[in-house]
């Protein structure tokens, strides 16, 4: 009902502000169906009494080689008590969540009818922060404890680029991370430009997918590393052009600038006020210009190589 209510009220305010475009009411009249078991709580309050009933309702949380003694240790580890709690408290109503994973829903749908809505169960994954979001089948599993404040004591002596994204409002772009990867093909070529377009990809399907998140949110920036980026565009890609990087081969490149890093690495003075990712974000720019000027589906976008779509775009960055 909560969630009903907030869906309501969003849309009211959009139709008010007379800026939902004619896709957005479409888009509202999509049917899903999905179901968030809160599973974090669930095992919170299980007991070794109950542990059996909980195992035969949810066995894909049980993996066979673990005995029953491993789930009876963890109900009472210290470590997993804390654990508990804290995920309890930041996330005593996950109503918004659901409200925007709805939404989120929706709009996969519309753009790939064959979609099919899963069930949305949350976890706690002690920390897990490489698999905070896992897609398995007709299942989405979000690792709470990943989420609950870069400043959490839970981070304690974790990079600050990792943990900047450690905040409830990257759930959702998490979510749209994890589907976007499943949808945009892997790039055939070794160039840079294959994979700046690839990440390109994933971020403009979040542009369809999520754009009632900022482009920050998408991106895993905050604010102000948005800013930078969107301010020195030009510079970028002028790096980028007169050293040669566009259809260079040079894995390293990736990690430089299209990996999670504490900053871009282009060996000068300026790397430490730069966001990393910084080639993502170009890809994404080159994409967006792509479907601007050329009337190709999404689908088609997809599937179409990198230096196609460089040639076709006519990429020219903002000043």
């Amino acid at each position: 009902m909560i969630r009903k209510l907030l869906l309501f009220f969003t849309v009211l305010a959009i139709f008010s502000c007379g800026n939902m475009s004619e896709t957005e009411k479409e888009i509202e009249k999509v049917e899903v169906d999905f179901e968030v078991i809160r599973f974090d709580e669930k095992f919170a309050e299980a007991s070794p009494e109950s542990l059996p009933e909980l195992k035969a309702e949810y066995p894909y949380l049980f993996p066979k080689q673990y005995g029953d003694e491993v789930w009876e240790e963890k109900l009472t580890d210290t470590i997993q008590l804390e654990l508990n709690a804290e995920v309890a408290k930041a996330f005593s109503d996950f109503s918004r969540e659901e409200d925007e994973l709805h939404r989120f829903f929706q709009h996969i749908k519309y753009y790939f009818p064959d979609f099919e809505t899963p069930d949305v169960i949350t976890i706690t994954s002690e920390v897990d922060y490489k698999n905070k979001v896992v897609i398995a089948e007709d299942k989405l599993f979000i690792a709470l404890d990943t989420y609950l404040g870069q400043d959490h004591h839970f981070y304690i002596g974790l990079q600050e680029y990792l943990k900047k994204n450690f905040r409830r409002s990257q759930i959702l772009p998490d979510v749209s991370q994890a589907y976007a990867k499943k949808y945009v093909p892997r790039p055939q070529a070794r160039t840079f430009l294959a994979h700046m377009i690839y990440y390109g990809k994933m971020l403009y399907l979040k542009d369809l997918w999520i754009p009632f998140r900022t482009d920050a949110d998408k991106i895993g920036y905050t604010p102000e590393e948005f800013e930078w980026a969107k301010s020195n565009e030009e510079q970028i890609w002028r790096h980028f052009v007169d050293k040669e990087f566009i259809f260079d081969t040079d894995s390293e490149l990736y990690t430089r600038f299209l990996y999670p890093a504490p900053f871009s690495k282009f060996y000068l003075a300026l790397d430490n006020e730069s966001p990393d990712r910084l080639g993502q974000y170009i890809g994404w720019q080159i994409i967006r210009k792509y479907m601007d000027r050329n009337e190709a589906s999404v689908e088609e976008m997809l599937q179409t190589d990198a230096e196609t779509i460089f040639n076709n775009a006519n990429y020219k960055p903002s000043k």
